[in-house]
């Protein structure tokens, strides 16, 4: 598990097997039972979808976090490596088991879950090994909200070291089912260089409606780029110089199982390739769309070739 090439990139974050069911048509009555054409075990959590599509897009990618000592972290871990990315920052537990998630798909696609938060709560600063950070040239944060030991002032205090290492810090949220939103993620945003939370996440921590106004309000506490998740609505981009508002790519939509974190690999991809900020939106927008192509957080990911060429083929008017 040791390092085997130096990232550049290295996701930290939740770890999580999901058990996805699909198409659900109904849910059974206590005691009934109700079929469906896909039941299979797959790699989930904001990290482990964002390293995988990240390595699929050609970046060389660690992840960092924690797993029990079950079948389940093993199940990651060895996925993870098969994929390419480097696991030498996953620390394992005897305390909890590996997370994971009851994923019913319903039959347009969208998504209800039953999740059993495990070894992401004991995640904390402590399992962090900053070594495997140097030389980076991003670190992103992924799954704020879920990882309890870890969120607030434990996270700002990593990311305050990691912009001190020379690496620019990015930031993916969740729903914060504590309802605590920015109270617990103000003492971060100072440190962060990219924040990329979904639009409904994004109006819950700064109580503004618009994208242009989120992205005032974030951009007040120093953050260079905010970039906003809008699911069908496509993103928004806003720097400095520039606001952009990326359309949809149109896709028969099978399971949107990780397509905010498929994106978010896309968009860092483009800012690791040294793409413009509409370059990025774009490509994070494709990766997202060749998501929920298929069933699971990963399996319709592609190369960054072949995710190129179908923007390419989108704009020609082939698909």
């Amino acid at each position: 598990m040791g390092v085997k090439f130096l990232p550049e990139v290295t996701c930290i974050g939740i770890l999580v097997a999901d058990i996805i069911g699909a198409p659900v048509i109904e849910y059974p009555e206590a005691g009934r039972l109700v079929t469906v054409d896909s039941i299979g075990l797959y790699t989930g959590g904001c990290a482990v979808n964002t390293a995988i599509a990240l390595s699929r897009l050609g970046i060389k990618t660690g992840l960092i976090g924690k797993v029990g000592c079950d079948y389940l972290g093993e199940f990651l871990i060895d996925s993870l490596k098969k994929e390419g990315v480097d696991t030498g920052g996953i620390v394992r537990t005897d305390v909890k088991n590996t997370s994971s998630t009851i994923v019913i798909v319903d039959k347009s696609g969208e998504r209800s879950f039953i999740h059993y938060v495990g070894a992401n709560a004991e995640f904390g600063l402590d399992d962090m090994n900053f070594e495997l950070l140097k030389g980076n040239k991003i670190v992103h944060i992924a799954g704020s909200f879920l990882m309890p030991k870890f969120d607030g002032i434990e996270t700002a205090k990593a990311l305050k070291r990691i912009k001190e290492m020379g690496v620019t810090t990015s930031v993916d949220t969740a729903w914060d089912a504590s309802g605590r939103w920015l109270k617990t993620i103000e003492p971060c945003l100072p440190y962060i260089d990219i924040f990329i939370p979904s639009i409904d996440e994004a109006k819950m921590i700064s109580g503004e409606e618009k994208p242009e106004k989120i992205a005032e309000f974030f951009m007040s506490y120093g953050i260079k780029t905010v970039v906003i998740k809008m699911g069908s609505a496509g993103s928004f981009g806003c720097n400095k110089q520039e606001q952009i508002y990326m359309p949809p790519f149109k896709v028969e939509v099978k399971d949107t199982t990780g397509a905010g974190d498929s994106f978010v690999a896309g968009f860092l991809t483009g800012i690791v390739r040294e793409f413009s900020l509409e370059e990025s939106l774009e490509l994070g927008n494709a990766a997202g769309a060749l998501c929920v192509t298929s069933y699971g957080a990963s399996a319709g990911i592609k190369s960054l070739a072949d995710t190129l060429e179908f923007i390419k083929r989108h704009k020609d008017g082939e698909i």
